[in-house]
């Protein structure tokens, strides 16, 4: 009985030491440890927000768009040059020789069909006749000047009708069998500019031997004159097109502790929400997880929310 009673004190000196040791130890966990994860948890969750008037929005160049549904397109990268279509070219060559007596127009110059270009003297005649723009259009060649001697099978002037022109693309054999009739293209004069849409009216059906390359043709609108003959373009060809439920701008994403992060909004305020990616191209990007169709989120500007969030951290911590 006297040796139970002598085991059971044990154990409670045992475990009350336990206790204390346990209580001490926790005791002296470092403050700056705690503050510091929870300062992450708040960085990886809704807690860590970002408060932005409207002003400050503005100035930021924050721009806010609504999450839903979209379509994600693919595309291939091409380049060519802009050429004036064959059956708008006028070759004007001078009925009989002889010598010009007026030039009423030069390069460059629109010019009405049955227009009055030019009046030449025949050598046969010595009657002087009227050679007339067969088009409307504008004057891109003009081969004879007052006094000039012309005759024989020689073009005097050229007139083309540029209200629409030919985009001739360079396809590169990889790339063939991905680009068919009527699939549409994006034809820009730069990376900068949002460039024209057109489709794809002809595809070549044979590849040259030298270059080992195809061709297609875009045709262009060109009432405003912005497209001239000669021009180096490059377009973009859509390939591929899927509609999907949840899509956002790329420019949205960052990351955050190495993980895929959305700025959300709430009233003014601005929380990191972690997302999952699916299909992506230049511009778009399908969300699988971690956004809800209608919630609010920063298509543009995100970079200054991180680097906010990313100054508060590191204020935190010191």
């Amino acid at each position: 009985m006297e040796k139970n009673k002598i085991r059971l004190a044990g154990l409670i000196v045992v475990t009350a030491l336990q206790i204390f040791f346990m209580i001490g130890c926790s005791n002296d966990e470092p403050k700056e440890k705690i503050a510091k994860t929870e300062k992450q948890n708040e960085n990886a969750g809704h807690s860590a927000a970002i408060k932005l008037t409207d002003n400050e929005l503005k100035e930021f160049g924050i721009e806010i768009k609504q999450a839903g549904a979209g379509v994600i397109t693919n595309h291939i990268d091409l380049t060519g040059e802009i050429k004036a279509e064959p059956s708008r070219l006028s070759h004007i060559i001078p009925r009989f020789p002889g010598i010009v007596k007026e030039v009423y127009k030069t390069v460059g110059e629109r010019v009405k069909q049955g227009e009055v270009l030019a009046v030449i003297e025949s050598n046969e005649s010595l009657t002087p006749y009227e050679v007339k723009s067969l088009v409307d259009g504008t004057i891109i060649e003009l081969h004879m000047a007052k006094g000039d001697l012309v005759g024989g099978d020689q073009v005097a002037i050229t007139v083309a009708n540029l209200d629409k022109v030919w985009t001739i693309l360079t396809i590169y054999q990889r790339d063939i069998n991905k680009i068919k009739a009527g699939q549409r293209a994006l034809v820009s004069l730069s990376a900068e500019e949002k460039g024209e849409e057109g489709i794809i009216s002809y595809l070549s059906p044979v590849v040259d031997e030298k270059t080992r390359t195809a061709s297609a043709r875009v045709i262009l609108n060109n009432s405003s004159g912005k497209w001239r003959p000669g021009m180096f373009v490059s377009a973009k060809i859509f390939v591929s097109e899927k509609k999907l439920s949840l899509v956002i701008e790329k420019s949205a994403l960052q990351t955050l502790k190495d993980k895929t992060v959305v700025f959300i909004k709430r009233g003014n305020e601005f929380f990191p929400q972690q997302v999952n990616t699916g299909m992506v191209n230049d511009m778009n990007v399908e969300i699988t997880s971690g956004l809800q169709p209608g919630q609010q989120y920063v298509s543009k500007g995100s970079f200054t929310l991180k680097a906010e969030l990313l100054k508060e951290s590191f204020g935190g911590e010191e």
